[in-house]
């Protein structure tokens, strides 16, 4: 009897706290990065980028353009959310700053950050992915996965998408990666 009680109030105290941290990445403006701590961010994870992907330097300087969300938080117990703010840039300058959420419902327990690159490898996609306020991932276009092999190595002969994501960094335990239905704000940071 007592082990179910136990297992019951883990379980409501995780549901929660991932509440809890949900609702306060939705709180907005109050608890959002300012442009300079998101270029700081974004200049770290290119960093990490560079060093820990093979050819990764020269793959992010041959790309039109990234979307980098140095600090990515998922969270969830039952019901989960995803949200991170990033710097979008081309030649090396950011030219705009977006968020990034998903919500989600199913199976799921615990939670994670990372870090998040969307690598634009055509102009045609970039250019319609900045003409609006707001895009969303499976809806407006399609993002294709890209996993890092052995050794951190990356295989771009074979990248024809014309958007592709990188996801380092990963930190805790999360049952699903996927950025289908994620939904990405343009930003107006001063």
């Amino acid at each position: 009897m007592k082990r179910h009680v136990s297992r019951g109030l883990r379980l409501i105290a995780m549901l929660a706290g991932s509440i809890l941290l949900f609702s306060g990445w939705l709180s907005g403006p109050a608890s959002a990065a300012s442009a300079k701590e998101i270029d700081a961010g974004a200049d770290d994870a290119i960093e990490k980028f560079e060093k820990e992907v093979n050819g990764g330097k020269s793959f992010l300087e041959n790309s039109k353009g990234m979307l980098v969300f140095p600090r990515v938080l998922k969270g969830g117990a039952g019901f989960g959310g995803e949200y991170g703010e990033g710097a979008f840039r081309t030649k090396g300058k950011t030219v705009d700053y977006y968020s990034m959420l998903q919500g989600s419902f199913g199976f799921q327990l615990g939670g994670e950050i990372k870090t998040v690159y969307l690598v634009f490898l055509d102009e045609g996609a970039m250019k319609r992915f900045r003409e609006g306020e707001g895009w969303k991932a499976g809806v407006d276009g399609s993002v294709a996965l890209v996993t890092v092999g052995a050794g951190g190595t990356i295989d771009t002969n074979n990248m024809k998408d014309p958007i592709v994501a990188f996801v380092l960094g990963q930190k805790g335990l999360m049952y699903n990666l996927s950025l289908e239905g994620t939904k990405f704000t343009k930003q107006h940071k001063k």
